[in-house]
């Protein structure tokens, strides 16, 4: 099958790139960041690495919406939360989407296929999760992150329905690309799985900013883990949402996944530090949501949300960072 990637960042790049080069199937890009467009077709592509070493130029195929001409089989969506539905709009209206078209996603945060449902019908529409660190340090430029084959990820049916036949054969594309796919039945409790991950890992980092190893080099991690997964379980158990994974399963899960990943800054760090707004509202906030609808008060969560968005609005009186690993070059300079 032949791939559209929308979203050329971080992770849209990780599923292209591996699509491209280990299951060897033909992707396009399609992204609307011009300084992103503009250095792929300056430098006839886009500069990978893997944990900061082996950077090479691979060449790809990347276009703006409006001049794109192509029919995939399958559009694969990695847009910020925020950005998602200018985007697709866009899109839209560009004329890209067909009526055959399958789509595929694996966003941080909850609230995205809504907003797909809009241009796919349900049963076109496949969910999914992804334990796969990527940065992205400027314009087409990216580093994936952790040791070969350690990618895992998780996908389902929107209808919850079995597989179909095109969704089995993304399936055997994703597992030839070596990005470590895992069929589950029901998306719902999936996504949550992952969003409930976060709102400990990516917030926690976020706020003091840590990568994910420095992060667990403090002892009480695991009860602030613990509280957190608590207040989200008994809110997704109210609201009638089964995780794939048990409190004890997460629980135990923070220390080794944040050493797999010990030097990486979450995504949601990623955009605070160049000073654009985070995914907080579609995170913790996500599950605040749920537990209020459901006669629940999340209040941790609700008070860590409340945090972020005070650091966001300090960005008046302090400049965000520049990139960790230029500061650190200039002082070893």
């Amino acid at each position: 099958m032949k791939y559209g990637i929308i979203g050329a960042g971080a992770m849209g790049y990780r599923y292209g790139v591996m699509l491209q080069e280990n299951a060897g199937v033909d992707v396009d890009f399609i992204d609307t960041w011009e300084p992103n467009v503009e250095k792929v077709r300056e430098q006839g592509g886009v500069s990978v690495a893997r944990d900061h070493k082996n950077r090479r130029i691979i060449p790809i195929n990347m276009y703006y919406p409006e001049e794109y001409t192509g029919h995939p089989d399958v559009w694969i969506i990695f847009k910020k939360q925020m950005q998602l539905a200018e985007e697709l709009e866009r899109d839209s209206k560009a004329g890209i989407f067909h009526d055959d078209q399958y789509v595929f996603s694996a966003m941080n945060g909850m609230g995205h296929f809504e907003k797909i449902e809009k241009y796919f019908p349900k049963d076109q529409i496949v969910c999914g999760t992804a334990m796969i660190a990527t940065r992205m340090d400027g314009p087409a430029n990216v580093d994936f992150m952790g040791p070969v084959n350690s990618e895992v990820m998780h996908m389902a049916p929107y209808n919850n329905k079995p597989a179909d036949e095109t969704t089995q054969a993304i399936f055997d594309d994703f597992t030839k690309a070596k990005m470590g796919p895992v069929m589950v039945d029901e998306w719902k409790g999936m996504c949550m799985s992952k969003v409930v991950f976060n709102a400990v890992t990516n917030t926690l980092c976020t706020m003091f900013e840590m990568q994910m190893g420095q992060f667990i080099e403090y002892e009480g991690v695991t009860r602030m883990a613990t509280t957190l997964f608590n207040e989200a379980f008994d809110a997704c158990e109210r609201a009638g949402i089964r995780l794939i994974e048990s409190r004890q399963e997460e629980i135990d899960s923070v220390i080794p996944v944040s050493q797999a990943y010990k030097y990486h800054y979450p995504s949601m760090y990623q955009d605070f530090s160049k000073g654009r707004p985070t995914e907080v509202d579609y995170i913790n906030g996500y599950i605040a949501k749920i537990g209020r609808e459901h006669d629940y008060v999340c209040r941790v969560h609700e008070f860590v949300v409340e945090e972020v968005h005070m650091a966001e609005m300090m960005r008046k009186y302090h400049k965000p960072q520049e990139n960790v690993a230029d500061k650190k070059a200039e002082v070893e300079a």
